[in-house]
């Protein structure tokens, strides 16, 4: 029986595939979980936290380093976590099971932050607003169990269809995913130019909604009690340090290692700063923000698509290289804009950038890992990128609060910093030696 499900699996068509239920609903998750990615990380919740705190030049770099530490807060307990993940995941056999409780406690906390966010109270904690604290606060559980979920969602991907099958489900999720962040932003519509707390509330709704179909559709494959081993917090730890130790050994993939830590953790700051610049540095109304947004998705998938065919004609590394100089690009246009129209250039560069790394790094781990060791590259590849988020977001929010008494220029200051770490990431990059031997 099992057989003829495989076979059956095998020869289906890409209509079929993208219209079976399971596949369909797992994208569906995907379509769910990026409207909270966009709509509260990138957009609302900054959006918040100025409309509260940003009553002068001082207090917007304040907001900025609140933002930033939030975001660096809820990376830092993923890393704590994540390894645990993979060990549950491998003991366990359980995957939607998870994705259930943490995408649960993601939504609850996400309708959370819009009913704190309407509290009047004169108490304060630390000198902080009680509401805002509460929000902040909320705004990092939900971070958390948000991201955890995606653990065990990429996980399960695995289990929808055959090892050929996986590029066509993995570029259809991400299809459904950018269409996430477009109907996403439609909450803007409710929200207007002001009260930004209110778009909490909506999303959670969304969030849950469009979580649904993965919730009752989707079956997991427990692994039989009796088969299971014992398992210990630091177990996934022990299997990191093997990793990075079979890692030493192979030269070039450890030195990529090193440029992609940087160059991600100069894209994971972006994408939780870019709504806060954009609106208090560059002038940008939400409006106009949310246009540039919607841009910048469509130069991502642009990127995307072009970069899957630059990369096949002219290699990874040098691919690679190429989105680095645009980052490098777009980032010096945003540090230095002082008209709306470079942030549009800067905005639409990085949007190509975002898409295109994934696409190229991805293809280029593939190129200089072992096949025998491809699966761990890629688990300690996911969770230096994990570690990277913690660090770019905690750097920018620090040069913020040094420099809150300057203004504006310390949010420039800040924002240069990405600029140094993909300088560095682009020159590691350059001297990773491929297969042959040479680093051109």
């Amino acid at each position: 029986m099992k057989q003829r499900q495989a076979g059956e699996m095998q020869h289906r068509s890409q209509l079929a595939l993208y219209l079976s239920l399971p596949i369909l609903s797992w994208a569906f998750y995907d379509f769910a979980n990026t409207i909270f990615s966009s709509n509260i990380n990138t957009v609302f919740f900054p959006f918040y936290m100025d409309e509260v705190l940003g009553a002068n030049e001082v207090m917007q770099q304040v907001a900025s380093t609140f933002i930033s530490y939030a975001n660096a807060i809820a990376s830092f307990f993923l890393v704590v976590f994540s390894p645990l993940f993979g060990v549950w995941i491998d003991n366990t056999g359980y995957k939607k099971r998870f994705i259930v409780w943490f995408a649960s406690i993601s939504i609850f906390f996400t309708f959370m932050m819009g009913i704190l966010a309407n509290i009047e109270s004169t108490m304060t904690f630390s000198g902080v607003p009680l509401s805002l604290f509460l929000v902040v606060a909320s705004f990092v559980i939900a971070k958390f169990f948000f991201n955890s979920s995606l653990v065990f969602y990429d996980s399960m991907m695995g289990d929808l269809g055959t090892k050929e099958e996986m590029p066509l489900i993995s570029g259809y999720g991400v299809a459904i995913g950018y269409l996430g962040t477009i109907f996403g932003l439609l909450v803007y519509l409710y929200v207007g130019e002001s009260d930004f707390h209110r778009a909490f509330i909506p999303t959670a709704i969304l969030y849950l909604l469009f979580s649904l179909p993965l919730f009752f559709i989707n079956k997991d494959t427990p692994i039989p009690k009796a088969q299971r081993k014992t398992t210990k917090f630091f177990d996934g730890y022990k299997e990191i340090i093997k990793t990075f130790k079979d890692m030493k050994q192979h030269k070039t993939i450890f030195t990529f290692m090193i440029a992609y830590f940087f160059l991600n953790d100069a894209i994971a700051t972006t994408i939780a700063m870019m709504a806060v610049y954009a609106t208090v540095i560059v002038g940008f109304s939400s409006g106009q923000f949310i246009i540039l947004y919607l841009v910048s998705t469509l130069s991502t998938i642009i990127g995307s698509l072009a970069f899957g065919y630059i990369t096949k004609a002219v290699g990874a590394k040098r691919a690679i290289t190429m989105v680095a100089l645009i980052m490098i690009i777009a980032l010096t246009f945003a540090v230095f804009a002082t008209e709306q129209w470079m942030f549009w250039i800067a905005g639409s560069m990085f949007g190509i950038s975002l898409g295109s790394m994934w696409v190229t790094s991805r293809t280029y781990i593939i190129e200089l890992s072992p096949d025998e060791k491809r699966g761990q590259f890629f688990g300690l590849f996911a969770f230096s990128g994990k570690v990277s988020s913690i660090i770019g977001p905690a750097v920018y929010g620090t040069v913020t609060l040094w420099m809150k008494d300057y203004g504006t220029l310390a949010s420039r200051v800040a924002l240069s910093t990405l600029i140094l770490m993909t300088v560095i990431g682009l020159f590691v990059h350059l001297k990773v030696h491929d297969k042959n031997g040479n680093t051109k």
